[in-house]
């Protein structure tokens, strides 16, 4: 049996492995979560473009904000809703580095609007990755920017009246507008083809900010299974339902 076993894990028959560029620290996410699949595809891209010594990521507040520990690359812990403008002040201090940030729905869209939008409005050559679950995951489940309308959180318990809160923000839609943006999309990974899509896309983005082409914005939209108070399977029900009929996927802009 031994010997067996042995000859199934050589080198040469392994057909899928754990990128290098992921470390080994348990992931703190809740199950369920896509954080941890949109982390192992940066990780893959890094790993397949050689780029690990010249990457440097910003991580954000919230669910994620302890994304520098399961990268091995180099990176900066940005305020809350701030790291476009960190990212920006890296990309121009180091041309030669791949820099990108990594942000909830909370950070890109609420606090950190006035940033998002002037550094896509700037064309900064950065990557933005953008986690959008529609609520704030991390604090409790509050109603985001995000958060569809009739949607219940914990400060709309009746869900989100537009009467009352406003109506849920397209930011993805409103950053494919400026003329800074290259390329914009939105995505997903609830399935194995669109983890596929999501790793193709987060590849293109990286490549063109190596050729110089704007601000790259790779929106995922995703599960809150804690916030939404939904099992793993049926969050990915409910996004499949509710989420993608309001935040469409595929490309948006590809200058």
């Amino acid at each position: 049996m031994a010997e067996v076993l042995n000859d199934i894990i050589k080198p040469e028959n392994q057909i899928y492995g754990k990128s290098e560029v992921l470390t080994d620290n348990v992931l703190h996410y809740c199950p369920g979560c896509s954080h941890g699949v949109v982390h192992k595809l940066i990780a893959e891209v890094i790993e397949e473009m050689g780029i690990q010594e010249q990457t440097i990521g910003v991580a954000p507040v919230g669910c994620s904000v302890l994304a520098y520990n399961y990268l091995e690359i180099d990176w900066q812990e940005a305020a809350h809703g701030r790291a476009p403008a960190l990212a920006t002040a890296i990309k121009r201090l180091r041309p030669d580095r791949f820099v990108f940030s990594y942000q909830g729905d909370g950070d890109l869209a609420a606090i950190g609007t006035a940033e998002t939008i002037h550094a896509c409005n700037r064309g900064e050559n950065i990557v933005m990755v953008f986690i959008n679950n529609g609520i704030y995951g991390m604090t409790g489940g509050q109603m985001a920017p995000t958060t569809l309308e009739g949607m219940k959180a914990a400060t709309c318990p009746y869900g989100r009246d537009v009467s009352r809160d406003g109506h849920p923000i397209k930011i993805t839609e409103l950053l494919a507008q400026l003329p800074g943006t290259g390329y914009v999309t939105r995505q997903a990974v609830h399935t194995p083809a669109a983890v596929r899509k999501t790793k193709k896309a987060l590849r293109k983005a990286f490549e063109n900010q190596k050729l110089n082409k704007g601000t790259q914005l790779i929106e995922v939209v995703s599960t809150c299974s804690s916030g939404w108070k939904l099992t793993p399977v049926q969050a990915n029900k409910w996004m499949e339902e509710n989420m993608f009929a309001f935040y469409p996927l595929g490309d948006l802009k590809d200058e």
